[in-house]
């Protein structure tokens, strides 16, 4: 008999893994999806939340009745909120309206205190990280809290590795090519060194806005694409763990988005959407006889509002 969990926090994480079946270009690549979205709070961030507040329990720089603090763009946060609420410990988020109201709403009903750090109209710009990074010092130096600091942690990383293993066991050793959107930059290393500990060959594709492709040497600049692109090199960022970097703007990762939830029945975020046509293009360069994994990050849940009057606009214009 398998045993029940004891917390919700034991469901995060053994995903499933499942093949592209009408969004796959004609003698190209077999393109499977990491359903990330099954998560508990429906995010990949789950992982990196649980490994970065247990390497603190660990090691005593997060004590019992502790406080934690972040700034994130929602998924994070929300991640955060979670584990924060199973294990009592208050939180602060630093976040924006740059961000969908879903989030929002979601770190609040966790039990979150939210502090809104305003955009330049609803974009994500490197002023705004940079501001929401400063707001979080200021709360963990006047509470004493542990400070999460998603850009710079590297005990997140661990989570990916795990991650990796998953997909390496999952596609039975057939990896060629693996593509994921950065962040923090810490999926896309964890899981690249991960998928290269047991084959050093796998192709990694990085995926970044078109609008602020400043990994790829491009200028910074405002986007709308959740959760990627900070605009500008991130801490965790390293250039030889891509081999190519992808370029997708926000309009093409909205619109991808919605293919995929319309063609395959998947409803994800716009880092998703970003996910999937990078993928594509990789696809169309390594043939029919390769494999390439990319992630779902999270669930469309998400962003209903921010789709639905994207939806609405759509059809009046």
């Amino acid at each position: 008999m398998t045993a029940q969990p004891r917390t919700i926090l034991e469901r995060i994480g053994g995903t499933a893994l499942i093949p592209l079946r009408r969004l796959v270009p004609a003698n190209g690549a077999r393109i499977l999806m990491k359903l990330e979205n099954e998560n508990p709070t429906g995010s990949m961030k789950d992982r990196m939340a649980l490994a970065m507040i247990e390497a603190a329990e660990a090691d005593g720089r997060l004590k019992a009745r502790g406080t934690v603090v972040e700034y994130t763009g929602g998924s994070t946060g929300v991640s955060l909120a979670l584990v924060c609420a199973v294990k009592g410990y208050p939180l602060d988020v630093v976040t924006s309206d740059a961000f969908s109201r879903e989030k929002l709403d979601h770190m609040r009903l966790l039990g979150a205190t939210l502090h809104i750090v305003e955009s330049d109209g609803g974009r994500m710009t490197e002023k705004l990280t940079r501001d929401m990074i400063e707001q979080a010092r200021i709360i963990a130096e006047a509470k004493g809290s542990f400070w999460t600091d998603q850009m710079k942690n590297r005990d997140q990383i661990a989570a990916y590795h795990r991650m990796a293993d998953e997909i390496w066991s999952q596609t039975g050793g057939r990896v060629d090519g693996f593509v994921q959107s950065v962040g923090t930059a810490a999926s896309l290393r964890g899981i690249a060194e991960g998928l290269r500990r047991h084959r050093d060959g796998v192709r990694i594709v990085a995926v970044e806005p078109a609008e602020s492709a400043v990994l790829s040497g491009g200028p910074s600049g405002a986007h709308r694409i959740d959760g990627i692109g900070a605009g500008y090199v991130v801490p965790l960022w390293q250039p030889a763990i891509a081999d190519d970097i992808e370029r997708v703007s926000t309009e093409e990762a909205v619109a991808m988005a919605f293919r995929l939830a319309r063609e395959e029945g998947l409803f994800a975020g716009t880092s998703t959407g970003a996910n999937v046509l990078a993928a594509l293009r990789l696809a169309e360069k390594l043939g029919p006889d390769a494999i390439i994994v990319t992630v779902m990050c999270d669930t469309g849940m998400k962003y209903l509002k921010t789709f639905g009057a994207r939806i609405e606009t759509n059809q009046h214009a």
